[in-house]
């Protein structure tokens, strides 16, 4: 397998096994000698060294500069989320 392949920041990846969610999309957020990358399916992020990042990763699912290819975000702005409106019945 080619391990030469192109991948940048904010780029989402498919690994070869899925996280603890079942989902294997990981959006990359750092890259060094060690990568972050945040699961897209809960959101929860992990930090692995490159060897073992290029050992797991299979394919580039979205680059980050392509517009073809827009990125669909899986998460709500802060902002966005109505808050529940909770009675409190002060007896």
């Amino acid at each position: 397998m080619n391990k030469n392949i192109q991948y940048n920041l904010a780029d989402t990846v498919l690994m070869k096994k899925p996280h603890a969610c079942k989902i294997n999309n990981w959006e990359i957020l750092r890259l060094g000698a060690d990568i972050r990358l945040k699961c897209m399916g809960c959101g929860h992020i992990v930090l692995m060294p490159r060897s073992k990042f290029v050992h797991n990763f299979k394919k580039i699912l979205a680059k980050a500069n392509d517009p073809v290819n827009l990125k669909n975000e899986q998460y709500e702005l802060k902002n966005t989320i109505v808050q529940p409106n909770l009675i409190q019945d002060n007896k």
